[in-house]
């Protein structure tokens, strides 16, 4: 630029310079011009061309103009009325015009702080900058969580969408276990998955083994006392990361966007599929997939994401690939152990002739012939009451499985389950039916007026039937009164002033009624009666 201005002093500066500098710069030639214009005026324009000249009277943002977007949610507009209003009032300088304003907020702001003051610190932290962890080597840390798949399926006749939980190799991007549940998943679907994840079978491949530490986001499945005792007993660390810090766990967390885009997308019923229309909604004729089906078919796609796919941070190789070069040994455990750890502990009982009883119930099993009198300690699945697992108290060998004694039938627990769902839809008829209140409408400052009146008669009415409803209003303490106490008893005033006169009950050392001679009386006076 400086040299553009030597040349223009010595009247040799040709439209052809201008040119060639606004193709080099990637500017217009009217640019140009303008910061040539700006140098002969400034000397450190002609340093700094296209720089904005510093004034010491240029706006800055204030601490108030922050506070103001804060409480307009970024609205520069709102801002800019507030401040010309408090001017207005007294209460400060009159602000800038909006453009002005607009530049100092760009000028003075981060796109974070910008973003942040608007729509809180979530939307903040989408312009931050998050390093890399090394990649380490294989099972030294996995991640896990729940994620709830956008897609609609078929579970007994009412549509859901299922949940997955699943554990990720942070050092090979390998998914090592998995597990699908049809409603909100909880510690049993925890429990599950990583029996899946740590056991080296199909159809995970030969992923597998125990981690040396698991990082889980303060979901409280994952921090319950089972699961807790489980990875206790496995000699794993649990990392119990801050809560909303997604960018801690990012291993798993772009599996849950990659898998949406690269499988549920396609399946029948994805639930953010573009719809036509002003009111989108799921066509009618839509098949949906069922349980089964889904889960079939994840386990597919986990199978080609573990042997097929390539991710970018593997430089070219599968999971697999990067699973088999890895030298590191893996800690394996047996079944039945890992059965074992992964069950939740409820204490001893004694095996009786009717069973073990277990929260109310009884359960039996074929090994527990000639065992009757035993001190057994009892192990079971979260949420699954129709069987548990045996162990002996002092040795911890184990006994066998017991089921549930007089289980209910498939027709039983369905009608069970219609009565609960009916009685369920009229409690929440009630209830909404109670709390619908309707208020005029005003168009003045006034106090809210309840609509909705009653006539005497049928608020007497509603009243009553409340009233018989009540049992402690029905009750009638008073109808049979108390007895007389003997005449030895010293009784207390209340007592012998509500007690029945003249019927008397018999001391303490007197026989007992109910002999051949009170039998014969009591008949007698019945019959004089």
């Amino acid at each position: 630029m400086r040299r553009l201005l030597a040349l223009r002093q010595e009247q040799k500066l040709t439209t052809r310079h201008v040119r060639l500098m606004a193709q080099s710069l990637e500017v217009t030639e009217r640019t140009v011009w303008r910061w040539l214009a700006a140098g002969e005026r400034d000397e450190s324009a002609a340093a700094e061309p296209g720089a904005r000249a510093q004034s010491k009277d240029r706006f800055s943002v204030t601490p108030e103009v922050r506070r103001l977007l804060a409480l307009w949610k970024g609205n520069v507009a709102a801002v800019h009325r507030e401040l010309t209003a408090r001017a207005a009032r007294g209460e400060g300088a009159p602000p800038p015009s909006i453009p002005t304003l607009h530049r100092a907020i760009r000028r003075d702001l981060t796109p974070g702080e910008r973003a942040g003051l608007a729509g809180g610190e979530r939307a903040a932290r989408k312009h931050d900058v998050f390093l890399a962890r090394p990649r380490g080597w294989r099972n030294q840390v996995w991640e896990t969580d729940h994620m709830q798949a956008p897609v609609i399926i078929d579970v007994e006749g009412r549509a859901r969408r299922p949940w997955i939980t699943w554990f990720t190799d942070c050092a090979t991007n390998a998914i090592t276990g998995l597990a699908v549940t049809p409603v909100h998943p909880s510690r049993e679907s925890v429990l599950a998955a990583l029996r899946s994840a740590v056991l080296r079978e199909d159809p995970y491949g030969p992923f597998g083994g125990l981690p040396e530490k698991v990082r889980v986001d303060r979901g409280k499945d994952f921090l319950s006392r089972t699961v807790t005792a489980a990875f206790d007993l496995l000699d794993v660390t649990v990392e119990d990361l801050p809560a909303y810090t997604p960018h801690l766990k990012g291993t798993v967390e772009g599996l849950n966007r990659a898998v949406e885009g690269m499988f549920l997308a396609a399946l029948p019923g994805y639930a953010r599929q573009p719809r036509p229309g002003k009111r989108p909604s799921r066509p009618k004729d839509e098949v949906l997939l069922g349980f089964e089906a889904f889960t079939a078919r994840l386990l597919v796609w986990t199978r080609w994401w573990n042997t097929e796919h390539r991710p970018a941070p593997l430089r070219g190789r599968t999971p697999l690939e990067a699973w088999q070069e890895d030298p590191t040994p893996l800690r394996d455990v047996a079944v039945a152990d890992l059965w074992t750890f992964t069950l939740e502990d409820a204490g001893t009982r004694t095996l009786t002739t009717r069973g073990i009883r277990f929260r109310k119930r009884d359960y039996v099993g074929p090994w527990m012939t000639g065992q009757a009198g035993i001190q057994v300690r009892v192990r079971f699945m979260p949420h699954h009451d129709h069987r548990i697992e045996v162990y002996h108290a002092a040795t911890g060998r184990y006994l066998g499985p017991a089921d549930l004694a007089d289980q209910a039938t498939e027709e039983q627990v369905s009608a069970v389950r219609r009565a609960r769902a009916a009685r369920a839809r009229r409690l929440k008829k009630d209830l909404e039916a109670s709390q619908r209140d309707r208020y005029a409408a005003v168009n003045q400052p006034e106090a809210p007026r309840r609509l909705g009146t009653l006539t005497t008669a049928q608020a007497e009415a509603e009243l009553a039937q409340t009233a018989d409803a009540d049992l402690a209003q029905l009750a009638l303490p008073d109808l049979l009164p108390p007895a007389a106490p003997p005449a030895d008893w010293r009784t207390p005033p209340s007592l012998a002033a509500r007690s029945t006169p003249g019927r008397l009950v018999p001391a303490l050392s007197e026989p007992a009624p109910g002999g051949p001679t009170a039998r014969a009386a009591d008949t007698a006076e019945d019959g004089d009666a």
